[in-house]
């Protein structure tokens, strides 16, 4: 027993809260989440399922949002480093699984990174009508956006996050006009572009339509994403103050975005791309393309900054990797001057731009977009809702094996916590067979579309178990060292 307890023990947790500065607050921690999980485009691709895209909303939020919160907020009080789900797993499993959850929670941040910068591609060849037609141009953009990213993210966390917090801020003002749109198209049409809502069947679930739920736990990911930076938070109050907050802005958000776009455009119209939300925007104002400009502006600059968030939020997991030895050591240090974790966040962007030479090279036709763009979406799902499986698999298990240190803190009643265990990993497991299950774009054939899903997050979870096999090799051979000393 005293084995398997100091095989738990991460030299992350002693090392790095003397490495990092403690700079986020409450407002922080809440921008950090909206930016990561109000992912705007998924109010438009939801819509087509018409009336029933406001039950997927509710349901995603009961079955996966609100009890991912609940155990989000236990575990992170319970061990609040850097790292959240590579900790946690690692405490509940020992090294092994913690990896494996801490690399499935990681890498997708790779693919998002990626496919941001797909977005603003979107976005401008809507301001541009016939912008960027051809796929090195869009590669060019992907990568101007990732470097950008990249630049931001090795500053000073307090400068960069007082930049985020202005973007998210405008994003939300965005938001509001999308579903404001909705309003003024009811006053002057009189009538939804969308109907069937007086029909019960309309609100119901089908086969057709249950690959969308997918889409929905796609929307929703990212809730323990703060937690990356567990030492970098100023009071650990704001761990529940940002989940509290930051899950009403992303429930009221999508609903708010879902309901502006059905109601100015026909949900068998959709194309499930941004310009949607854009085009509902332009209904909505009158005709004023004007308007819907200001909108998708606004937009393009929240994804080029959204970007940022990513990097330095996902930057923690591979600084944590790093200190640990799972990965080059390299990675676990931080710039003396700024104090952020330079080489994990070049390393990341440097990753992320081999994912868009690949998928923007000349060996793709142009107008491939949006068919990338839902390709990388629906790879983040699956590995994502892995590692969503163990974070939720994660309070039993931490219960267990530190039952005083889960009293002291625990945020509901037990049953509560085991219930929101048992009913979120049915949703994660739901949420990743139904990805497979259909295209969510009609660009894609079922076949092709399970097939590269397939090979996306297969040869995904063998690289996580590949980087871990070499590095147990490498610890049995190498010669121990003196232990990182924390930069003050």
């Amino acid at each position: 027993m005293a084995a398997r307890a100091d095989e738990r023990v991460m030299l992350s947790e002693r090392v790095a809260p003397g490495m990092l500065p403690r700079v986020l607050n409450s407002l922080d921690m809440t921008i950090i989440f909206v930016a990561i999980v109000l992912f705007i485009v998924n109010a438009s691709a939801i819509q087509r399922a018409g009336p029933a895209a406001y039950t997927f909303w509710i349901l995603g939020f009961l079955a996966f949002l609100i009890p991912g919160a609940l155990v989000t907020a236990q575990l992170g009080l319970m061990f609040p480093q850097e790292g959240s789900l590579y900790v946690w797993t690692q405490k509940a499993l020992g090294p092994f699984w913690g990896f494996f959850a801490g690399f499935c929670a990681w890498w997708p941040g790779i693919l998002v990174m990626a496919a941001t910068g797909d977005a603003v591609v979107s976005i401008w060849q809507f301001i541009d009508t016939g912008g960027l037609p051809k796929n090195w141009e869009q590669g060019l953009v992907i990568l101007a956006v990732l470097w950008f990213s990249a630049v931001l993210s090795v500053m000073r966390l307090r400068m960069t996050q007082n930049y985020a917090n202005v973007a998210v801020i405008f994003y939300g003002a965005a938001i509001f006009v999308i579903g404001l749109a909705g309003i003024l198209w009811l006053i002057g049409d009189g009538h939804s572009a969308t109907g069937g809502f007086g029909t019960f069947d309309n609100w119901v679930p089908h086969g057709g339509t249950w690959t969308l739920f997918g889409l929905v736990i796609l929307a929703l990911l990212g809730i323990e994403v703060p937690l990356n930076m567990g030492v970098e938070i100023v009071n650990m109050r704001s761990i529940k103050r940002y989940l509290f907050w930051g899950s009403i802005v992303v429930m009221v958000g999508y609903l708010w975005a879902t309901f502006g776009t059905m109601r100015n455009l026909p949900a068998s119209k959709s194309t499930g791309g941004l310009s949607d939300i854009f085009a509902a925007v332009q209904n909505g104002f009158w005709g004023s393309h004007t308007w819907a400009v200001i909108i998708a502006l606004v937009a393009l600059w929240f994804f080029v900054s959204n970007t940022v968030v990513y990097n330095y939020s996902f930057s923690r997991l591979l600084f944590v990797s790093g200190l640990e030895r799972r990965m080059p050591a390299a990675l676990g240090r931080v710039n003396e001057k700024t104090r952020v974790p330079v080489t994990a966040i070049l390393v990341q962007t440097i990753l992320a731009s081999a994912v868009t030479v690949a998928a923007f090279g000349p060996w793709f036709g142009s107008g491939n977009t949006s068919k990338i763009f839902w390709m990388l979406q629906a790879a983040v799902t699956v590995i994502w809702c892995i590692s969503m499986v163990l974070l939720f698999a994660d309070i039993y298990l931490v219960k267990r094996a530190f039952p005083e240190k889960f009293e002291e803190v625990r945020v509901a009643p037990t049953p509560v916590l085991f219930a929101c265990g048992l009913v979120g990993i049915g949703a994660s497991i739901l949420g990743a067979v139904v990805t497979f299950k259909t295209p969510w774009v009609t660009q894609w054939t079922t076949h092709s579309w399970r097939v590269w899903l397939a090979i996306l997050v297969g040869v995904s979870a063998l690289v996580a178990i590949a980087i871990y096999s070499v590095s147990e090799f490498t610890h049995r051979r190498e010669v121990p060292t003196p232990t990182p000393t924390p930069v003050g």
